[in-house]
């Protein structure tokens, strides 16, 4: 069995900590202390990271930095109270920072905010956060900067796609025993540039410890979700066309059943390369012949859970 490996924000920070600092605050004389306790009773996850700093301009503050995947709406109330928790909890000044690692999905429809502000009765609230979206940092700033921490990320930053960037990144990890770990990670966003057969030949792309990442199962259900609303659009809008001629109610009903099964089909395949790569996509001639609704709503739960082709195939052989 595979071993089980920490790639969430609090160790990725630890990698770098001076040097993470460093860039989130823009002091170039900043050093990082210890990296303290996130867990605020009903706020906390791996995500969260609170690192300990010192500048001889601020004196001694805490550097919250929150590793969001995509952003949403929800994130200025998180980072009010997650500020407040971690000044009272720790007695220090706060310098909180959102990273937003991947833009907005195109439904969602909210601007990122960079504050929190609320009224009531006369009385307003306030709390301001430096936001950072990694899609906007400069790739070389990795490099330059020896910006460990964000190694995983080169592929999705501006100018980071390319086949001889990620090569570099890849070369850094492996020369270094203790970041070797961080492979998967970078394969995995690798692959929303690169097509995955060339992520497969320039690294080591092991799903097993990928699947420890705390991004993974988000990404893994929003890529489902986005091809069962394609299909369901699609499949939908095919049966209506063909309902006008044999029958409206008719075609709509089959029109969202092929729907729904082909949402479910496209659900399957991004999770089957996302999670076995080339492997797994050999199972989708065998599972494309299933018409029952339900076997496919359980081969997709399968997907989460299932450690290996074989043990996913028994559920519908």
């Amino acid at each position: 069995m595979p071993k089980k490996a920490d790639i969430g924000g609090k160790r990725l920070i630890s990698l770098a900590p001076d040097a993470w600092v460093k860039w989130v605050t823009q002091l170039s004389d900043v050093v990082a202390g210890d990296i303290l306790s996130s867990e605020f009773q009903w706020i906390g996850r791996e995500s969260d990271v609170v690192v300990r700093a010192y500048s001889p301009q601020v004196g001694d503050f805490l550097v919250i930095s929150e590793l969001q995947l995509r952003y949403n709406s929800r994130m200025p109330r998180r980072m009010r109270a997650y500020a407040g928790l971690a000044e009272e909890r720790f007695d220090s000044p706060v310098y909180p920072v959102l990273i937003n690692i991947l833009p907005a999905s195109a439904s969602a429809s909210s601007a990122i905010a960079t504050s929190y502000q609320s009224e009531i009765l006369g009385l307003q609230a306030r709390q301001d956060y430096r936001v950072i979206n990694l899609w906007e940092v400069d790739a070389e700033i990795v490099f330059r900067q020896e910006l460990t921490s964000l190694l995983p990320f080169v592929p999705i930053l501006r100018g980071g796609g390319e086949a001889p960037i990620v090569q570099r990144a890849v070369q850094l990890l492996r020369a270094n025993e203790q970041l070797s770990e961080l492979e998967p990670l970078l394969a995995f966003f690798a692959s929303f540039v690169l097509e995955i057969p060339l992520v497969q030949q320039i690294m080591r792309w092991d799903m097993a410890v990928l699947r420890e990442s705390p991004w993974y199962q988000e990404i893994l259900q929003e890529g489902e979700a986005r091809g069962e609303a394609r299909g369901e659009a699609q499949g939908e809008a095919r049966g209506e066309a063909r309902g006008e001629a044999r029958g409206e109610a008719r075609g709509e009903a089959r029109g969202e059943a092929r729907g729904l099964r082909q949402g479910l089909m496209s659900g399957i395949q991004l999770g089957l390369e996302l999670k076995f790569g080339s492997v797994g996509l050999r199972l989708m001639p065998s599972i494309s012949q299933i018409e029952n609704i339900e076997l496919l709503l359980a081969i997709q739960e399968g997907i989460k859970t299932a450690n290996t082709v074989d043990e996913l195939q028994r559920i519908f052989e």
